[in-house]
Parts: C-alpha cells; sequence; structure tokens
C-alpha cells in the first residue's frame, strides 16, 4: 500500500490547487483537515486564499498516509501527528572510537586554510569555549587526530585540482 515519495518543488508558498495535485485528494480534503488538524493552518493572503508553506505539505502528505494508508482514524490520526511533531528528530551520535597509530601527511609549503597549525599545548585552558573548563587527555588528543585528519583532506583536495 505505500505511494511513491511526492516531490515537493523549492517554493516558499503553494496554492490550494497545487497542493492538491502534490497530496492527491481535493481541495474541499484539504480544508476539511484544517478544522480536524491544528497542526496544519496554512497563511492566508490579502485576498484571502490560502497559502500553504513546504511544511504545511509536507504535514498534509503525513495526515493522508496516516489515513489512507496506515487506516488511522482522524483522532488516531491526529494524536499519532502530534507525537510525531513533539519528538525531536533521532539522530545517532556516532563517537569515534580511538584507531590505532595512523600517520598523516602534513605540507607546510602551500598556502591554504590552516597555513598556521594550531598547536594544542599553546592554548589556555577554557581559551576556546570562554566557560573556564579544561580539555582532558582524551579530548586533546581527539582534537589532534582531527585536525591531522584535515590537513590530510586539504592535501588530497589540493592534489586533485588542476593547477
Amino acid at each position: 500500500m505505500g505511494q511513491a515519495a511526492a516531490v515537493i518543488p523549492e517554493k516558499l508558498y503553494f496554492k490550494i490547487g497545487e497542493v492538491c495535485e502534490l497530496v492527491g485528494v481535493q481541495a474541499h480534503v484539504l480544508r476539511y483537515w484544517e478544522t480536524e488538524f491544528p497542526q496544519l493552518s496554512p497563511q492566508k493572503n490579502r485576498s484571502g486564499q490560502r497559502s500553504y508553506r513546504r511544511r504545511d505539505v509536507e504535514i498534509s502528505l503525513r495526515i493522508k498516509e496516516l489515513l489512507y494508508d496506515e487506516m488511522f482514524t482522524i483522532a488516531g490520526a491526529r494524536k499519532k501527528l502530534q507525537i510525531e511533531l513533539r519528538e525531536p528528530p533521532k539522530l545517532k551520535i556516532v563517537h569515534p572510537e580511538p584507531k590505532e597509530e595512523q600517520t598523516y601527511s602534513r605540507s607546510t609549503e602551500s598556502p591554504g586554510l590552516f597555513d598556521e597549525d594550531l598547536e594544542l599545548d599553546a592554548i589556555e585552558p577554557g581559551s576556546l569555549n570562554g566557560s573556564g573548563s579544561t580539555m582532558n587527555s582524551a579530548q586533546r588528543e581527539a582534537l589532534r587526530s582531527l585536525s591531522s585528519q584535515l590537513l590530510e583532506l586539504r592535501e588530497m583536495l589540493k592534489t586533485g585540482r588542476p593547477q
């Protein structure tokens, strides 16, 4: 019962007819959804026409999916949508694992973003974030590793560019 993902054009505002085409429902259905789903609230322009934003189109697509594909009732879809919109996006945070001895090439002869190498040992504790907190040795080593990796990437970009 899955439907193909609708491609939403890169526009600021959509007229109700455009949203109807994108979502695949008639205008009276969209207007009814506005009364049942407080999350769906298009602005009205000076002449009183509805101006849907991209977010409104996305919400309309999700409402249609909940009602037509997942067979929710209006009340059930309303609750599900409230929960989904209230939850923060679920991002997976990946912490770098310590790796075995790695060597990274450093070049000091070409100009670029990192012309002057930053000596981490010379940084005063708390001077980077202004909070007065100090970096522990693991954080300091992670910064060194990141710095080395960035320098290596810079060199790879330089050598890949036509001279």
